[in-house]
């Protein structure tokens, strides 16, 4: 989802993958909570790129970056919103 929330935009990631997110809670017979607030983080890891929100495209320009720039910058914070998610939420909702 962080990846393709770059392309797409973070409302559609979110619509898109919210069911897919319930249906595994579902199928592993878990509270969906987790699941829900992972898609919510998921959808909104679009700062990767200067195409993944509106403001990216606002400060690429009077800022001068490039698109590496991005990459550079938001590539450590997605792996470390990832693995903080990861490492937190079975403590927090009990799983």
């Amino acid at each position: 989802m962080a990846v393709l929330t770059n392309i797409l935009s973070n409302n559609a990631m979110a619509v898109l993958f919210t069911p897919i997110a319930l249906g595994i809670a579902d199928r592993l017979a878990v509270p969906p909570d987790p699941f829900i607030v992972a898609t919510i983080l998921g959808a909104n890891c679009s700062f990767a790129t200067p195409i993944g929100y509106q403001t990216n495209l606002l400060v690429m320009g009077p800022g001068h970056y490039t698109f590496a720039d991005f990459l550079r910058a938001a590539a450590p914070l997605v792996l470390l919103m990832w693995l903080t998610f990861t490492l937190f939420a079975p403590w927090y909702y009990g799983l």
